[in-house]
């Protein structure tokens, strides 16, 4: 440890020692992961890096642009003209700040590219995201893994705060029927920025995006106060949610409770055992590793969430493409593709794989190229039952 990251040390140390619960071990050697690097993100991981929190995930797939500028501290004009994407800078900012902290930067989509071992490995998890299902999207992975997650929303003047924990709280049961209908809308956060500010209107500002961020901060660093919570000396926000509208400068605390055990969100993926498995092993080699390490005659892997997809059929004359491609990026295949393009998503069928076993005629490609995560959790089939295992994990964080 340099001079330096042990000054950073000394004064959290020093300075949150004061608050009688707070216990600086307990939040410098917590995990957390935000989802999420926009303007809310940018508050949250300000003030958990401040807080002492030392070791951090972020996931975003978006690059920097000149709309986030107004309302994330730590993009700059350089960081929008060079292109440069939300994670990679902010794992730097972050580090100027403390620089013992340690970020994992994950480029991509929470739904699809981090796996279930990295976040069940979290202590918590926080949401910054911009739309229904990218919350119900992590809501189910949370409630797979049993690890508790705070969600936060901003919009216009407007803003919430939920926290959902598994066995308690769930956000796909406070949905309700017409808000599991709405979740194929997704809009994008920089979408709605051009459209309000065509409208010269901002749809969210720097303000709303700081109180929020900072009372989910304050959520989160309860969670990791568990034998405090306990005692009474906090109080979680879990089945309630705090509303702040600024307009007229009102906030309120609202009921927010709905647990419905038959949710099928609530599938919890548990026991999980250790394997072999990584995720550059070609499939042949992970067949035969499941069965020699637990003793099966043959094993199925169960695709999470996703199908592997190895051609697509044009309806009207079954001309085929190969594809060769998880599903998740099927649509973003034929969008780009110069024969598939200009047809409707209605015009073709797709051929896909959802279970990888000895009938997969693809047994050289990577689980990586079917589309499983590194560090991930799998669902096995077997004669036996469903278990899941495992794969090596990657990271220290």
């Amino acid at each position: 440890m340099t001079n330096q990251e042990a000054n950073t040390h000394a004064w959290g140390s020093e300075v949150y020692s004061q608050l009688s619960w707070f216990k600086s071990d307990s939040v410098s050697s917590s995990k957390v992961m935000v989802v999420g690097c926009g303007a809310l993100g940018n508050e949250v991981l300000k003030n958990l890096v401040l807080f002492g929190v030392e070791h951090l995930v972020v996931v975003d797939f978006d690059i920097i642009e000149h709309g986030n500028l107004t309302r994330s501290i730590f993009f700059t004009r350089r960081d929008a003209q060079m292109n440069r994407s939300k994670v990679e800078v902010i794992a730097e900012r972050l580090k100027q700040i403390n620089p013992a902290v340690q970020v994992l930067p994950i480029e991509g989509d929470i739904a699809y590219n981090v796996g279930l071992g990295l976040l069940h490995s979290m202590d918590v998890i926080i949401g910054c995201v911009d739309n229904r299902l990218a919350r119900y999207q992590l809501n189910r992975l949370c409630m797979r893994t049993g690890v508790p997650w705070v969600d936060g929303g901003i919009e216009g003047l407007e803003g919430t705060v939920r926290v959902f924990i598994p066995g308690k709280n769930c956000y796909a049961c406070n949905l309700g029927p017409e808000g599991l209908k709405d979740l194929s809308q997704r809009l994008s956060c920089a979408s709605v920025i051009k459209r309000n500010e065509s409208n010269g209107r901002v749809a969210t500002t720097p303000v709303v995006a700081s109180i929020i961020g900072a009372v989910q901060v304050q959520e989160a660093i309860k969670l990791v106060h568990q034998e405090e919570l306990k005692k009474g000396a906090l109080t979680s926000m879990c089945g309630k949610m705090f509303y702040y509208e600024g307009q007229h400068l009102t906030s309120r605390i609202i009921e927010f409770e709905a647990y419905d055990e038959d949710c099928p969100v609530h599938e919890r993926w548990t026991p999980v055992q250790q394997s072999k498995l990584h995720a550059g092993m070609m499939v042949e080699e992970a067949l035969e590793s499941l069965t020699q390490q637990f003793g099966l005659e043959q094993a199925s892997i169960c695709l999470r969430d996703f199908s592997f997809v190895d051609y697509l059929t044009e309806r009207s004359n079954d001309r085929k493409t190969i594809v060769m491609q998880p599903s998740y990026k099927v649509m973003d295949f034929a969008e780009n593709h110069p024969d598939l393009k200009y047809l409707l998503w209605s015009e073709l069928y797709q051929h896909e794989y959802l279970y990888i076993d000895e009938k997969f005629p693809y047994k050289r490609l990577t689980l990586q190229q079917i589309g499983i995560p590194v560090w991930d959790i799998l669902p096995i089939k077997t004669k036996k039952g469903l278990f899941y295992v495992e794969t090596l994990k990657n990271t220290t964080i």
